[in-house]
């Protein structure tokens, strides 16, 4: 299908929100406590909207569910994946999220969860919470029970323009001042390890300890993402992560220049700059799809994108 898809945002308010949204990108938020825009979603909890064309007004599941053949007749319920943009003005929850062996075992509300962040701004000296120290299992749970916070996660440094992948059975958190962008599988199961004893109207947020402990990863290993670059006139093309759940790439672009799309579809977002893509213009914080069997189309401009794709 030659028509890209453009989508209304879906914005959620989040304790450790603010606007930068609004100042960043331009977004017309609901309010300075906005901590997630969901750009592309076909889940439940917030289903993006089509802007333009032929499908205006359905949400993303409407076409997933009547017309898979723009999808290139992948299977599954629901749209595969979910891209979303944090900005954590205050550190986040330790999270933990299940596998899919994990969640073909529980309640059909259960639902495995690998995610992938690109850094899209923090400050200087920046740390995410990715992984632990400990050795044995009994050892994580010693050390959560006793809550020895400092002494079990794992923190790493992350400067403006650094990919992180996140497998399911990851202890992991964003920290103050760190703005992503996040794609996932489309799923909301989190499992809270520790929230600083933070207090939520009065009361404490909901810990999930006996799920983390039957979910998490022991001991912790890094999977290290090999970045190959393919260089094009006027385009370099990195791809940052091939796995089953998710592919993603970044497009450096800097003039014109023709590629082509042949996966089952193709969710791009503007993370810097400007330009157009087939003659529709583009600026940061805007995505879209690009259908299956879309063919060949043209980036043009001074601008960086990623793109995420399922097959």
């Amino acid at each position: 299908m030659r028509e890209i898809l453009f989508f209304q945002k879906v914005f959620k308010e989040k304790m450790w929100g603010s606007d930068r949204l609004k100042t960043l990108f331009d977004m017309n938020i609901p309010s300075d406590h906005t901590g997630e825009c969901w750009v592309i979603s076909g889940h439940p909890s917030g289903q993006t909207e089509v802007l333009n064309g032929t499908f205006a007004g359905w949400t993303l599941q409407d076409i997933w569910g009547k017309r898979r053949d723009i999808f290139g007749h992948i299977e599954g319920e629901e749209f595969p994946l979910l891209v979303k943009i944090i900005d954590a003005c205050d550190d986040l929850s330790i999270q933990v999220h299940p596998d899919e062996h994990y969640a073909m075992s529980k309640p059909k509300d259960v639902f495995p969860k690998t995610e992938c962040w690109y850094i899209l701004d923090c400050e200087d000296g920046a740390e995410i919470i990715l992984g632990h120290k400990a050795q044995t299992r009994e050892d994580f749970e010693q050390m959560v029970r006793q809550g020895k916070w400092e002494e079990l996660l794992q923190k790493i440094p992350v400067k403006k323009g650094d990919f992180v992948y996140v497998p399911s059975g990851t202890v992991h958190a964003l920290t103050t001042g760190i703005l992503v962008l996040e794609i996932q599988q489309s799923s909301d199961t989190t499992y809270r390890l520790y929230d600083y004893d933070r207090l939520e109207n009065g009361v404490p947020r909901e810990l999930h300890i006996e799920e983390s402990l039957e979910v998490v990863r022991v001991p912790h290993s890094i999977e290290n993402q090999m970045i190959q670059v393919e260089t094009y006139p006027h385009a370099t093309k990195s791809i940052l992560t091939e796995t089953p759940y998710f592919s993603v790439y970044k497009f450096d672009i800097d003039g014109q220049v023709s590629l082509h799309q042949d996966k089952p579809f193709m969710i791009m977002g503007v993370v810097e700059g400007a330009g157009s893509v087939d003659g529709y213009p583009v600026k940061k914080g805007d995505h879209f799809i690009l259908p299956c069997d879309y063919g060949d189309f043209v980036l043009e401009g001074t601008m960086s994108l990623i793109a995420s794709t399922k097959e």
